[in-house]
């Protein structure tokens, strides 16, 4: 009990976010860090690299709620907890999603052809929000290809990323 107390003190647990110095501001975050690096070592790390919806929330929610443990406008401990649970749950429904293509597209949604064999499809160009121009762009960038004619497949992925596979 005694070491709580003297806990409490340090990181100014019993004050309001405005009557926190910043030394007690400073020790949380280095807590919060240490305490995020943790959840994303045992966590799922992809939310990190090229993200689908379904991952980029987690991250938004994550930093929300760690910025509040840090800024103490919500209970320290109970807040770090919750970020625990927030990713268990993700990696929860990643596992659903990995065992059913349906649970999968639910949450992550669905790669999208825009070209086959040389022709746009303008009709999922438009519900893509991807113009020719950007398209064009990405066929450069990543496949050296000039013109939509010599592009065999081009895909929105999940992630909002389009891929392109150039002809033979």
């Amino acid at each position: 009990m005694e070491m709580y107390e003297g806990l409490k003190h340090i990181l100014g647990l019993d004050l309001e976010p405005k009557e926190l110095n910043f030394i007690q501001i400073s020790l949380r975050g280095v807590i919060v860090f240490v305490v995020a690096l943790t959840m994303v070592r045992f966590g799922n790390k992809r939310f990190l690299s090229k993200m689908t919806a379904f991952d980029a929330i987690l991250g938004f929610i994550l930093a929300s709620m760690l910025a509040r443990a840090v800024n103490g406008s919500a209970a320290f401990f109970p807040t770090l907890g919750g970020g625990f649970v927030l990713m268990g749950v993700h990696a929860l429904m990643a596992r659903f999603a990995f065992k059913s293509d349906k649970f999968g597209m639910l949450v992550k949604g669905s790669a999208e052809a825009i070209v086959r064999d040389g022709k746009l499809d303008r009709t999922m160009m438009a519900r893509t929000q991807i113009s020719e121009k950007d398209l064009l762009e990405e066929a450069r960038l990543n496949a050296q290809v000039m013109s939509v004619e010599d592009i065999d497949l081009a895909t929105v992925e999940r992630n909002g990323e389009v891929s392109v596979i150039p002809k033979k």
